[in-house]
């Protein structure tokens, strides 16, 4: 499991921790006052909470034409600690004046790793999974530069996306990856990559990444790191085929977004996996599965995922204590298997597992 807080932000004489909470659209409105409760029953092993209610998505935009208002993104630079993020409901078609708030989030606060571990839950708590591996996503490039244009030629329409990768970028989230696999028991890192076509843009991702342990910075830290490679189409596979050859994974940002969304599949559903979006200087806990239009307003959204997230979120930020108890309890509902949602097979509502997560706190 994820443990390790990935770069510690300081926590000297903090005597309260202001959560920016954006729960956006769907079934966000109903894990994110999931995820608010579990962090209010932490009690001393955090910071007073305080929390602070934000709007952003698709609903927003349809109601005052922005996706992401200014304000938002104000108040979590100067105001808050950290952040809660819910789901978004983005069109699958064009619509003029709107963008993804979360894509556009991530770059307005410098949000540049997507870290997603897929864990499964043994039957005992001293057993090993059999699923333990990280989905470390680079946040702010690759595709979701959003940079398409369409043209109508003599055989029709024609569209083009520009597809960015910097050193820069592959660099820091290279150096990331680096520092979880070296937290690791099996120090273990594969670069995910298709630079066997892409040999310019992959190319350079998976050069700059392999280059980390050598810069005159890091002066042999990641010595002990094994790094393998991996083709991202035959990843998936391997994924599927022996989940357990992986450790941690680190690749551009649309592979990450499809390979930790399938890695779901191996731990139940997206229900259980959480994340955070990680800079130098802030973070956010967002769970990896969308707005679930289909189930939204019925009581039966997975909170796990959610809370999960939360714990990744005080574990960034060096709360340990808390974190463990949020993982803890989470698990055992899920060992016990008696209250859970219907992704999981089971027939509880949202807050029945919510409730079931409080008493194991």
């Amino acid at each position: 499991m994820f443990r390790a807080p990935l770069r510690t932000l300081s926590t000297t004489a903090r005597r309260s921790l202001k959560i920016g909470l954006i729960p956006a659209d769907g079934i966000g409105r109903e894990v994110i006052p999931a995820a608010k409760a579990a962090i209010e029953a932490l009690g001393s092993d955090i910071p007073k909470p305080e929390f602070i209610d934000l709007l952003a998505g698709w609903e927003t935009f349809t109601r005052t034409g922005v996706a992401l208002p200014q304000e938002t993104v104000d108040v979590l630079r100067s105001e808050c600690d950290c952040a809660l993020f819910g789901s978004v409901s983005s069109p699958s078609k064009k619509v003029t004046g709107y963008s993804s708030p979360i894509v556009a989030l991530r770059k307005e606060l410098d949000l540049y790793a997507n870290v997603r571990p897929v864990v499964s839950v043994a039957p005992e708590a001293d057993q090993k999974p059999d699923v333990d591996l990280i989905v470390v996503r680079e946040n702010t490039e690759c595709l979701y530069v959003k940079q398409e244009v369409q043209t109508v030629t003599e055989s029709g329409k024609e569209a083009r996306a520009t597809r960015l990768i910097t050193e820069r970028a592959s660099r820091r989230i290279g150096q990331m990856a680096f520092e979880l696999a070296l937290a690791r028991p099996r120090k273990q890192l594969t670069i995910i990559h298709k630079s066997n076509v892409l040999s310019i843009t992959d190319g350079l991702f998976r050069e700059t990444v392999r280059g980390v342990p050598a810069l005159p910075e890091v002066n042999g830290k990641y010595d002990s790191v094994t790094i393998n490679e991996q083709l991202v189409d035959s990843a998936v596979y391997r994924l599927f085929r022996e989940p357990n050859v992986f450790d941690v994974m680190v690749a551009p940002n649309i592979y990450g977004d499809i390979l930790s969304d399938a890695a779901a599949a191996l731990v139940g559903s997206l229900g259980l996996i959480p994340s955070i979006n990680a800079g130098d200087n802030f973070v956010m806990g967002e769970p990896v599965h969308g707005s679930a239009p289909d189930i939204a307003g019925k009581g039966i959204a997975n909170p796990l995922a959610s809370i999960r997230s939360a714990a990744l979120m005080l574990r960034h930020l060096g709360y340990i204590k808390g974190a463990d108890r949020l993982d803890a309890a989470v698990d055992q509902v899920i060992r016990e298997g008696t209250t859970l949602t219907p992704d999981l097979q089971g027939t509880s509502t949202t807050n029945e597992v919510l409730e079931a997560v409080l008493k194991r706190l």
